[in-house]
């Protein structure tokens, strides 16, 4: 007889870093996303894989913020927890950092299943920068890790299927606009963990979807997935069919016998049942499977080479042991996006828990021995019937509110009027980020702010780019139209409401710095090197305080114009503005480094190789960002330094 499954609020205390502020400017530039593939490789995918590769993927972060304030300086910090518990399982989840599954604990054998990070360190993993590895990660928006990873989601205890509770997950992804769900419900006496999801499409025209379950799992195991061909994805940005297990004459499924990082996405036949586990040496380890609708099934390796070996320790502590992840999704690949349908919505139940199956030995009967032990343990029917079961209970409305998200759902609901049962985005939810939208709902204009600071959250939608080119032509309702057409496609018209704003600005360095990117993404090098300078002028005149917003902005624009100024050899202009710049600033890894280029700019190079040899660690390193080595082939050409390298693809012959 199984005892109740409770749902409680607990803690989680880890050295941890400081999150910091956000970027307060847009992210107007291009997004650097490394998971793009050669066009040569498209001619021989499937032709529904090579469709979806191709449908809408994301150009731009906008109206995101991007997440670049993070340190490296890690403090004990607690952090609230949602445990929802039987007598055979324990989940912990995190619901003010992306409502991560940090841990899933069996409780008979007393076993972690999956990795569970020791340590809270942001990296620009994701794709609007702050990122941490471990445990079970809800990926949904596009091609990359969320931008919600670090971000709070509304939580609330939900009526079960079984007359239990669930713990409810909701949010507005704001990259796609569109509401989705997260549904943990632990049956009684169960070995598995069920998570309904569904993703809601509430606008009148098809909307590009994606999804991926992102699984951290210890990385000495073989993973095992039913399947006997997978599509391989390297960071030289080329995909390939190859054979599963072995690759190059190396079983690829055991994760330390890859050198380089890389996804293999395994093509699983028509069919099959989805599944993908992961198991240690003595054969333990975590199964995860779903109803058919999240089709896919992926491994990724850091691989034993220098660079993944350096990442695994820069996302957690040296000597606690790497990891790999195994990951679930709507496609067959993470370079894909899946249609949702106009006024419809899309939804699957996964189950996660222990399994125990010798790992090794031919491939086949590995399979087999674990796709008939799975099948004892939790039937396909089973899950489907989960599925079924829970489907009318995905509208039960909260019966208590756990933990509450952002505003954004809230605004889009008060704009459209949209019903969404089960996931309420109340008006209480409006915080001062929404402020100025909201009045730009209910009376027409941009208001003009209370005092003199950075000008906060832009929005692009087409709803609302309509509304502001119907607004009064304030400054700021130009400044935020401007960014709205830039992130339309219509750079011209953009560039002309920012110049239209500059006339009469009482701030102009935001119109300057979006005039300035404008003109770098146009080839007027000169030109935006002149509108930076004159950015930061403004800005350092205008800033009011040392405090962490204008801190944040200073060290925001100084880093572009620097670069700027760099760009086109002027290094008395790009050391004028690294002199201003606060030293809290300069002391960060990032603009060390940005000294070390300044420095070598201007011809000392033993003082830019000092900058090296005193050490620094560029906390906002982006994945697959080789900026640190191509400096140091500049500065010395000798092997880089093993802190430094962080490189994730093979040398190029």
């Amino acid at each position: 007889m199984g005892s109740v499954t409770t749902i409680r609020r607990d803690t989680v205390t880890l050295p941890a870093a400081d999150p910091g502020p956000d970027n307060p400017l847009p992210a107007l530039r291009p997004l650097d996303e490394v998971h793009r593939i050669d066009d040569r490789d498209r001619d021989d995918l499937p032709r529904d894989m090579a469709r979806q590769v191709g449908y809408e993927p994301l150009r731009s972060l906008l109206p995101v913020p991007v997440r670049d304030g993070y340190d490296r300086g890690r403090a004990p910090r607690t952090t609230p927890a949602l445990v929802i518990e039987n007598d055979r399982l324990r989940a912990t989840v995190l619901p003010g950092l992306g409502g991560r599954l940090v841990s899933l604990v069996h409780k008979p054998s007393d076993r972690e299943l999956l990795y569970r990070n020791p340590v809270f360190q942001p990296a620009n993993f994701a794709l609007n920068g702050a990122w941490f590895s471990g445990g079970v990660e809800w990926n949904i928006g596009a091609t990359g890790h969320t931008t919600l990873s670090c971000s709070p989601l509304h939580a609330a205890r939900v009526p079960a299927p079984d007359g239990g509770e669930m713990l409810r997950l909701w949010e507005w992804e704001r990259l796609r606009d569109l509401p989705f769900q997260v549904d943990l419900w632990l049956p009684d006496g169960s070995d598995f963990l069920y998570v309904g999801v569904r993703i809601r499409n509430p606008h009148e025209r098809p909307v590009p979807t994606y999804w991926w379950s992102n699984i951290a799992v210890p990385e000495d195991c073989r993973v095992l997935a039913p399947a006997h061909e997978a599509f391989h994805f390297g960071y030289e940005r080329r995909l390939r069919r190859v054979p599963v297990p072995e690759y190059d004459g190396v079983d690829r499924t055991y994760p330390p016998n890859s050198t380089h990082p890389a996804d293999y996405f395994y093509d699983l036949p028509e069919g099959q049942r989805p599944w993908i586990a992961a198991l240690d040496g003595g054969g333990h380890g975590l199964v995860q499977t779903s109803t058919d609708v999240l089709r896919g099934r992926k491994l990724f390796v850091w691989g034993s080479g220098r660079g993944g070996r350096r990442w695994q320790e820069w996302l957690t502590e040296p000597g606690t042991g790497g990891y790999c992840e195994i990951q679930a999704g709507l496609a067959r690949t993470q370079l894909e996006h899946v249609r949702l349908d106009a006024e419809s919505d899309v939804s699957w139940l996964e189950a996660y828990g222990p399994l125990s199956t010798p790992p090794d030995g031919e491939w086949s009967a590995a399979l087999r021995e674990a796709g008939e032990r799975l099948e004892a343990l939790l039937p396909r029917e089973t899950v489907d019937a989960a599925h079924r079961a829970w489907t009318p209970y995905a509208d039960a409305e909260p019966v208590e509110i756990l933990a509450a998200g952002s505003g954004w759902g809230a605004l889009e609901v008060l704009r459209a009027g949209w019903k969404l049962p089960g996931t309420p985005f109340a008006e209480a939810d409006l915080g001062e980020a929404q402020e100025p939208w909201l009045h730009l709902l209910r009376a027409g204009s941009v208001p003009e702010p209370r005092r003199v600071r950075p000008p906060g959250c832009t929005l692009v939608a087409p709803h609302w780019r309509d509304m502001l080119e119907t607004a009064p032509a304030t400054p700021l309702a130009e400044y935020h139209l401007g960014v709205a057409q830039w992130h339309a496609g219509d750079r011209a018209q953009a560039v002309r409401s920012w110049e239209r704003a500059l006339e009469l600005a009482p701030s102009q360095w935001p119109l300057l710095r979006c005039l300035a990117v404008a003109d770098r993404e146009h080839g007027h090098h000169e030109r935006a090197a002149d509108r930076y300078a004159e950015a930061f002028d403004d800005l350092c005149r205008e800033r009011r305080d040392d405090g962490e917003l204008w801190t944040a902005a200073t060290a925001a624009l100084g880093r572009e114009a620097v670069e700027a100024l760099l760009a086109v050899g002027r290094t008395t202009d790009a050391r004028a503005v690294w002199e201003r710049l606060r030293p809290v600033t300069r002391a960060r890894g990032r603009f060390r480094l940005l000294e070390a280029a300044l420095l070598l700019a201007e011809g000392r190079r033993e003082e830019a190789r000092a900058v090296f040899d005193t050490g620094f660690e560029v906390a906002d390193l982006r994945e697959g960002d080789e900026a640190i080595g191509r400096l140091w082939e500049r500065l010395d050409g000798g092997p880089l330094p093993a802190r430094h390298d962080f490189r994730m693809r093979p040398p190029t012959t």
